[in-house]
């Protein structure tokens, strides 16, 4: 059975853990592939390449980052079929909603092409008597990614692409459900002309997460889940003296207003709650009816689920 390992300075790398983790279609149970779970040592591995890559690459003009993110853009597009179908196998979204998450990372990946614009900083003259006032924009280092099942390409690529466009060297961690789309995306990053270490997944569970935590070389951390993983990590993190943005609980409350079109509502809602299997942020787990609309509301929904 095919084993879906790491990407470390710009190979794959098999890893020192024996521990695997089952990869299933959604769409028939059946199970497809193993992908291996890193130790903290492979964990460790990454970082060190990622802090070493982090010397060069931090230091190459903004303009010469971007380069690089054009091509990756086009290589994105080039292999978009491909990438779409590995959402579609491993997270069993359908063609055309796979198809429009992949976009939204690319959007970001377009953004970030613009970066030697965005990294200008600002300078005002005598702000007090003989007193100038200027900012700069300086990379961190190492940097890293932990993201969640339902979205395998856009999540992670709300990340990286401007992690890495701003200098800094990235690590990361999908969700062990469906690790090929970021295993892809490095590929075609490394294709793109993107220098050995400044881009690497580590595949793993909790050990590799709470690895990234603790490692004093790792100076950001971003996480997109559940909110009792994000309060772990928005906690440990922090304990770490790292940077942290830690999003978590993300589901969206819809009203309804007695003045609505109850039919585009009570399509709304069906589509938000549903679609996708709910599992998207777009979900309404919660939709309060103002006033009288609330019989009809219920009854129409009704009608809808018979």
């Amino acid at each position: 059975m095919n084993l879906i390992e790491h990407f470390i300075s710009g190979k794959i790398v098999k890893g020192s853990s024996k521990k695997t983790s089952d990869v299933f279609n959604p769409a028939t149970g059946e199970k497809i592939s193993k992908v291996s779970l890193a130790s903290k040592s492979d964990v460790d591995l990454a970082v060190k390449n990622a802090k070493d890559a982090f010397v060069e690459w931090s230091k190459k003009p903004p303009a010469q980052r971007a380069r690089i993110l054009f091509k990756f853009k086009e290589l994105i597009e080039k292999n978009f079929d491909e990438l779409t179908k590995l959402i579609v196998l491993e997270h069993g979204k359908v063609y055309e909603d796979a198809k429009g998450s992949l976009t939204r990372g690319l959007e970001v990946v377009e953004f970030a092409c613009g970066i030697p614009h965005l990294l200008k900083g600002e300078f005002t003259e005598n702000v007090g008597t003989d007193v100038d006032s200027w900012s700069i924009r300086q990379p961190l280092g190492v940097c890293a990614g932990i993201t969640p099942f339902n979205f395998p390409a856009m999540v992670p690529m709300w990340m990286f692409p401007l992690a890495i466009a701003c200098g800094n060297t990235f690590i990361l961690k999908p969700s062990e459900k469906d690790p090929s789309c970021a295993i892809k995306l490095a590929k075609l990053f490394k294709e793109a002309g993107l220098p050995d270490g400044v881009f690497n997944v580590v595949n793993g569970d909790k050990e590799a997460v709470d690895a990234l935590l603790i490692n004093k070389d790792v100076a950001a951390i971003s996480f997109v889940g559940s909110t009792p993983v994000a309060k772990y990590i928005y906690e440990n993190a922090a304990k770490n003296e790292k940077r942290v943005q830690a999003l978590g609980g993300a589901k969206n409350h819809c009203v309804v207003m007695p003045d609505c079109d109850i039919e585009q509502a009570v399509n709304g809602l069906m589509g938000a709650a549903y679609g996708s299997a709910g599992e998207r942020c777009m979900a309404q787990s919660v939709a309060v009816a103002v006033g009288s609309v609330g019989n009809e509301l219920v009854s129409r929904l009704a009608k809808k689920v018979e």
